[in-house]
């Protein structure tokens, strides 16, 4: 699955405070399985873009996960403590 964290590309959508630099983490439980800054700077960043979901701006966060069965939670925080609107974004693989 590929899971994105959008805050800069929504302003054509009308959003005017859009979280300016979001960062991505995904937990099973407490445990942090994964996390990201910047979406050029992981490590599936080609598989990410070869597929078509490569985030708008480069300050958007995503990840290319295989998870097992479970419940996970997705938290989106601003680099730096920011504030503003983001949107997380589930896409199956």
């Amino acid at each position: 699955m590929i899971i994105r964290a959008r805050g800069p590309s929504l302003v054509p959508f009308g959003i005017t405070n859009p979280l300016a630099n979001p960062v991505l983490q995904v937990f099973s439980g407490q445990t942090l399985v994964a996390s990201n800054d910047d979406w050029g700077s992981t490590a599936n960043a080609a598989s990410i873009a070869s597929a078509g979901l490569a985030p708008a701006d480069p300050l958007e966060s995503a990840l290319q996960l295989t998870l097992p069965p479970g419940a996970y939670t997705a938290i989106v925080t601003g680099s730096g403590g920011s504030t503003g609107v983001g949107i997380v974004e589930v896409f199956g693989r």
